[in-house]
């Protein structure tokens, strides 16, 4: 059995904790570790048959009974914890981003060069199996060649103030699995880049220094192109859809793949 600790108790921790009791056999959350929560009116963590709850998440780290952890905290101590946990020999999941400073990144995976630790970044959508079935659908040419990419994107609901502070921006928070699936799906580099963005939605974000709405053309390194719009409030489920488009004039399939996602739902 392995035994896990995840260090943040916000949303995507409670996503991961449930998945774990429900769906992984071979796997435990024993412990949880947030500066922020008062555990002594939380529940969940009884729910999914977490025994121990820190303020403290180095209790985790310190932990030698614990295999592996799962670093759900804010964005901009993903780097420092994620080093921790390598030097004390623990796996590690980190949610993304690792950083939002190259050299950081850097530091982590300098610090994993020669040891046995396992780390993944929570880039999920590449293991999803409607994700998977359309590059399958692309990779043996059912649509044929993608010519363009569209992603509509939406999150559950806009982010508090206090991590939008904190998490990079929509780009790197949010935008950042959209990114990642334009290179997934087309198997290309972005060569060029143009991004139109407002505040929309909550003039708080704007008050942050970020963005809630934006429209994002790329250019790919075949030529190809795609486009990502990105909104904070879902309207659709998940929803993964490819078009076939015959092109009756020269008799070649022009591939359309159009995907839309609501994070979380």
């Amino acid at each position: 059995m392995l035994k896990l600790g995840i260090i943040g108790a916000g949303r995507i921790a409670k996503v991961h904790a449930q998945s774990i009791a429900y769906y992984v056999n071979d796997a435990k959350v024993v412990a949880v570790a947030d500066p922020f929560v008062d555990f002594s009116k939380e529940t969940w963590m009884q729910r999914y048959g977490i025994e121990k709850c820190y303020n403290d998440y180095k209790k985790i780290i310190e932990d030698d009974q614990i295999d592996a952890v799962l670093i759900c905290s804010s964005t901009d101590t993903h780097a420092s914890i994620s080093i921790e946990a390598i030097k004390a020999n623990k796996h590690v999941f980190c949610e993304k981003p690792v950083s939002q400073d190259l050299g950081k990144i850097k530091e982590v995976m300098l610090e994993l060069k020669n040891t046995p630790v396992k780390y993944q970044v929570g880039f999920n959508r590449r293991f999803d199996h409607n994700f998977k079935a359309v590059k399958a659908a692309i990779n043996a040419g059912n649509i044929g060649d993608v010519h363009l990419t569209k992603i509509t994107s939406r999150d559950p609901d806009a982010p508090p103030i206090s991590y939008v502070k904190v998490s990079g921006g929509m780009f790197l928070d949010m935008t950042i699995h959209d990114f990642d699936m334009v290179r997934y799906l087309t198997g290309k580099e972005v060569e060029e880049i143009y991004v139109n963005a407002a505040v929309l939605v909550d003039p708080q974000i704007g008050e942050a220094g970020d963005v809630d709405t934006a429209i994002i053309s790329m250019k790919m390194t075949d030529g190809s192109l795609a486009v990502i719009d990105c909104f904070p409030i879902h309207a659709l489920s998940l929803l993964t859809c490819v078009y076939a488009v015959q092109d009756r004039y020269n008799k070649q399939h022009m591939g359309l793949v159009h995907i839309s996602t609501s994070e979380g739902v």
